[in-house]
Formats: structure tokens, sequence, C-alpha cells
């Protein structure tokens, strides 16, 4: 109760002052004295107990639907082990055709269900340097993890990431990740999506052996398709921050799972998982799902590229005593001319719809550039003067 409405409602009653004198000297108007009247004479002394302004009805309010749907949400969503955040929450019930309210409102009300559990205070946001890509296939990340089967048989994921969408461009298990295991699935990628600009990866044998004084099968790819090559800084793993905290949400939702009996059936999860986390939940870094982020944006391309040349095969040879390589294509045998001083070499050759490109695998030279004529047998080596021999101009 207001004690000053109390003495000037008493005071008016018991007839000391007027109801005009009592708004001059206490500074309330008059209407309102009449209303507090009003209300001691219907309810006495408890009338005049201060009430909230509030109004009766809010439009805006969240109503008992959209309540009980982000608490069955949230539910569902974590029973499923994927992210069950407000911002996730918010896009479902978008998606279902119910107005969302604002994160901090759904974040209230898992409060008030008891739905969230108070966490250790972390390392702020803004103490990390954040980068990301500008567009898609800018930059694609790369690490593998570890994984057990049923029957304890370790496995290892391997997975390739689009910086800037976060589209989940391959996620396959091997035992174990070698180094031909990342060219394939890379080369994978780019005959899907077409080439990155870029790579970022840790310091692996697998993707690198600048360490060692060499090069490996993926470097010389990479060099071969003109692909920046970026690896983070030793022993900092937040530098491939992305793959990394991918990798917690992968294990997530594997974790609330039967453990897979077999490679076949840890791949078939994994594709499930591909589809769902690409299409099926957004992005809490994009708003947006993946797919949508991926193609909402023109895609980046390694520098010199060819916009036509999207498909890539790539395989191992040698080079003959005669200084060819034979080449099947479309069911026709075709013969690349080396050089016969390059005959005996291991190489790799990569080719796309107009060239193939051979790669000397001990030094990671291009030995041989050869057009496609699928008229000819033979496709001279456009790296060498024409004519029988070396240096000849006849």
């Amino acid at each position: 109760m207001s004690s000053k409405h109390r003495v000037v409602v008493l005071k008016i009653v018991a007839g000391e002052i007027t109801v005009t004198q009592a708004s001059t000297e206490y500074g309330m108007s008059r209407q309102y004295l009449h209303k507090l009247l009003a209300r001691y004479r219907d309810e006495g002394l408890a009338g005049l107990d201060p009430r909230s302004r509030a109004p009766l009805t809010s439009p805006q309010a969240v109503t008992e639907r959209v309540r009980d749907r982000i608490v069955e949400l949230r539910h569902a969503l974590t029973a499923a082990g994927t992210d069950a955040g407000p911002l996730t929450i918010a896009w479902h019930l978008r998606q279902q055709g119910l107005t969302a309210p604002s994160t901090s409102t759904i974040r209230r009300i898992l409060h008030q269900a008891g739905l969230i559990t108070p966490e250790p205070r972390k390392r702020p946001r803004s103490s990390y340097v954040r980068f990301e890509a500008d567009r898609p296939n800018e930059t694609w990340q790369s690490d593998f993890t570890h994984w057990r089967l049923a029957d304890g048989t370790d496995m290892e994921i391997l997975s390739w990431l689009d910086d800037h969408s976060r589209l989940l461009l391959s996620c396959t298990a091997h035992r174990p990740v070698t180094g031909r295991t990342v060219v394939d699935t890379f080369l994978a990628c780019v005959d899907a999506y077409g080439p990155p600009a870029s790579t970022l990866t840790d310091n692996g044998r697998v993707y690198t052996a600048r360490h060692g004084g060499g090069r490996n099968e993926f470097e010389y790819v990479l060099a071969a398709l003109n692909i920046r090559q970026k690896n983070g800084a030793p022993n900092h793993p937040q530098t491939q921050g992305k793959i990394e905290r991918f990798h917690q949400t992968l294990k997530k939702w594997l974790g609330v799972r039967p453990r897979a009996r077999d490679i076949v059936e840890l791949h078939t999860q994994l594709d499930t998982f591909r589809t769902h986390y690409n299409t099926h939940r957004p992005h809490r870094a994009r708003g947006t799902t993946p797919a949508n982020a991926y193609t909402a944006t023109p895609k980046a391309l390694p520098a010199g590229a060819r916009t036509d040349a999207v498909h890539y095969r790539i395989r191992h040879d040698h080079v003959g005593t005669n200084g060819k390589i034979s080449f099947r294509r479309a069911a026709r045998m075709h013969h690349l001319g080396i050089g016969v001083e390059h005959r005996g070499k291991r190489c790799i050759l990569i080719a796309d719809e107009h060239t193939v490109t051979v790669v000397h695998l001990e030094t990671g030279e291009i030995i041989a550039t050869n057009t496609i004529d699928p008229a000819r047998t033979y496709w001279r080596n456009n790296e060498r003067e024409p004519g029988r021999w070396p240096g000849s101009l006849s």
C-alpha cells in the first residue's frame, strides 16, 4: 500500500481537505484522486495498493502453443544429437509456419523449463581472431578424426568443408586415411563442386611433406591445378577451427545412434548425417542451411582457371620406354607423347575435359601437357617443341 495514497484519501474522506486542495498540495491530478476514492469505496484500503500498469492483454506475448513447441523441439533435437540452441529452434519454428520469438525469449523459456544446464565461464568470443572466406570455394578445410565401430575397430573419418558456407562436401570413413585417400576424396569433391581457390589443413603427412624437404601427391595435384595450399601453424588447431568444431557436431550426432558394425554401415550413417547437416538444419554462423549459403553467392576459382574445366580424372602411371603413356578415353585408346628422356619416370596424370597434365611424382615438375583431341590417336606434348627429335623445328 502507498502511504501517500492512504493519507490523501483518508484526509479527503474525513473532510479535512477537498479534492482540489489535495491535487495542489500532493501533486496529483483530480482525475486520479477521484479514481483512488472510487477504489477505496469498492475495496477499502486494499484498493489503494499500487497496481501494475501492464496491459491486460499483449498481442506480442508468446502463445502456449509456441511455448510447448519450443520445449518439444529442445527435447527432440537433443535426442537426435543435433544442435538445440535458440537459433536452431527459431529456424525450425519458422519452417513449421510458426512465429518465432527472439532468441533471448526462447532462452528464457528454456530456462523456465529447466532445460539449460549452467556451464563454466568460457573464454569470450571477442578474444578470438575470426576469419571467413568471402565466397564459396574460396577455401576448403579438411581434417580427419577417429571413431570406433561396435567391435572396437578404430576408423578414421575424413571430411572436406567449405569455409564460407560450411557445406559438408565429403565425409568418408577409412582405415586408415592415406595420402591417396586425401587425393581421391579431394578430386571427387572437385568433380562435384568445381576446384577451390585454396585449401586449409594442418601439417599432417597426408596433406604436406614440405617439413621433410619434399612434396607429396596432394601437393603435386594442388600445384598442377594452380590451387593455393595453406597450412595452420604447428600445435595451433584454432587455425582450422571450423573443421575442428565440425568434428564435435559429427561425433555428437553419431554418439546418440547405435555404433556401426562395419565400415559399410558407418558410411551409411555418414551419408545420412551429411544430408541432414547440409539441408535440414541451419548453421548458427550463417543463419541458414549450408546448402542455401553455398548456392547464394558466386563461387571462387583458382587463379587462371577455366570456368568450363570442372571434371578431373587422376591416375598414376610411368613413362614407357618409347617415351609415351597410354590413356583410355571414351572407350578409345590414345597415346600421350611425353619424351624419351622421361622414360621410366613415375607420374601423376590429371585430366580435365580439355587437357591432360603429367606431373613427375618425385620432383613435382610438369613434364607434359597434352591437348585432348578425340579424333586423334596421338596427343603431342605441348611442353616440347614440335618435331621428331627434341629441339627440332622441322
